[in-house]
């Protein structure tokens, strides 16, 4: 890649919208290329470009309140379909197909409290087998810090240390360690306190009339909020500083990262997207990163109107499949680039994650997949990037592959900007290295395994390809007589 962009200086700056969970502005990989809104000046109190929104410096957060308060802990979609449900059958006027469709949500919302429980229960089991075992094998092997290589040479002189030693190397293979167990017991346990309880609901803190959807002015200035781990290491997929000496570099090198703070711990709202999707083609985003989903979208036709209205901007829409490991053939994953009507937005790219791994496991194993439905595949699995308070983190999801595809499309942008949206998705798509033979391992089909060809499980049977792409873009450039 770097032989085909020597001696050349991108273009023009690229604006990329992280619809996410909110940024931290001041990381030392990332401030440096956060966008700036030129005409609004910070802390002021006032609303200097007329756009609606005060202070909105680094961009808007649409799940804050005025008075500074911030949401961030949200029910599921399921669940507040639920309450709907109970509350419509509770009035007594439900129609028959109301009524049946109440009946597969509550199915739904059952199924999915009963599937945090035991899986929660199953964590707290293996972490109570590990509280055990692990002070054991430490004073076994006179060490605090103990490693797979450690505990694999150790010869254990009794059953029970060999038990351990047995437990801990099973754990290990299977990429079980105390952050994976915390992170677990932090995100089931959060499901069930938050996101699948009916009576929680902190849409007050907004204050805005979350029953009418043309409302587009709420929300606050406050784009980091007080969970920004996932929106951070997306933004720094995309747009870390590149060449600086510290942490990682960022795919795209002259970026501006605008944080639309949208996301909750729990699912987001459909208002709250389809005006975030607005704010950022309204200042300016040439790129939009949505690396978040979920199973039911009751104002689909507000985010509707926002897809139509970015697609008719040229402004290029980058989502996340979904880490259920499921068809989207068979199972709806909100938003999507089909609208009402069966159209369909063009300027959209729908993105899976592929594994470092490769072999029958080129696809990762949580990621949804579907022959019509996902475009692309792209590294998802294992991404270090930036995280809150300077920090650095390996990640994995459709979440990380998404941002490998938003840089791209920027990368590409920034050195060819007279390409439009259209023209930079073709290029993407076009350029991908084709692994449509190769058998892999269904994802979602679990240990025993499915295997398919690659091809089968996105449009194009490929894995993004930056150096292909750039060169792609290139020639596109020059037959359209606008190369350098």
């Amino acid at each position: 890649m770097r032989e085909l962009l020597a001696g050349r200086q991108p273009r023009r700056t690229v604006i990329v919208a992280v619809i996410d969970g909110g940024v931290d502005t001041a990381h030392i990989d990332l401030r440096g290329n956060l966008w700036s809104n030129p005409k609004e000046v910070a802390g002021n109190g006032r609303d200097d470009d007329g756009n609606g929104f005060v202070d909105d410096v680094r961009g808007w957060n649409f799940i804050g309140g005025s008075n500074g308060e911030d949401v961030r802990y949200d029910t599921f979609e399921v669940t507040r379909e639920h309450v709907a449900c109970m509350k419509s059958a509770a009035g007594g006027s439900a129609e028959a197909a109301a009524q049946e469709r109440c009946a597969k949500i509550a199915e739904a919302f059952e199924k999915k409290k009963n599937e945090a429980e035991q899986t929660l229960a199953q964590v707290q089991m293996i972490e109570g087998a590990m509280s055990q075992i692990l002070p054991m094998l430490r004073q076994a092997l006179a060490t605090d810090s103990l490693t797979v290589e450690k505990v694999t040479a150790f010869k254990p002189a009794t059953a029970s240390l060999t038990q351990a030693r047995t437990a801990y190397l099973q754990l290990a293979e299977n990429g079980i360690t105390q952050d994976v167990i915390d992170d677990a017991k932090k995100a089931y346990g959060s499901q069930l306190e938050y996101g699948l309880d009916p009576d929680f609901d902190p849409r007050s803190i907004v204050g805005d009339n979350y029953t009418d959807p043309d409302e587009r002015h709420y929300g606050n200035g406050d784009v980091m909020g007080p969970d920004a781990h996932h929106g951070t290491h997306v933004a720094g997929i995309i747009g870390a500083i590149r060449g600086n000496g510290v942490g990682v570099d960022g795919i795209a090198p002259a970026v501006r990262i605008m944080s639309v703070r949208t996301v909750p711990d729990g699912d987001e709202r459909d208002k709250d997207v389809a005006n975030a999707i607005r704010y950022a083609v309204d200042n300016g985003a040439n790129v939009i990163n949505m690396s978040f989903g979920k199973d039911y979208s009751p104002y689909k036709p507000a985010v509707d109107e926002a897809v139509k209205y970015a697609d008719s901007k040229g402004v290029l829409m980058v989502h996340a499949a979904g880490n259920d490991g499921a068809d989207l053939g068979a199972k709806e994953n909100f938003p999507t680039p089909v609208l009402g009507g069966g159209s369909k937005a063009a300027n959209w790219i729908e993105v899976g994650a592929s594994s470092w791994k490769g072999g029958e496991n080129l696809a990762a194993s949580f990621s949804n997949y579907g022959k019509d439905q996902v475009d692309v595949f792209a590294p998802g699995e294992d991404v270090l990037s930036t995280m809150p308070g300077g920090e650095y983190k390996r990640e994995d999801g459709t979440s990380m592959a998404a941002p490998v595809v938003s840089g791209l499309a920027a990368l590409i942008m920034a050195y060819y900007p007279q390409l439009t949206a259209a023209d930079v998705k073709q290029v993407i798509l076009q350029s991908t290295t084709s692994h449509a033979d190769q058998m892999v391992m269904l994802p979602g089909s679990g240990p025993a395994g499915q295997k398919v060809p690659f091809g089968t499980l996105s449009r194009t049977g490929g894995i993004v390809n930056a150096f292909a792409a750039l060169r792609m873009a290139e020639q596109l450039a020059a037959k359209k007589g606008i190369s350098d």
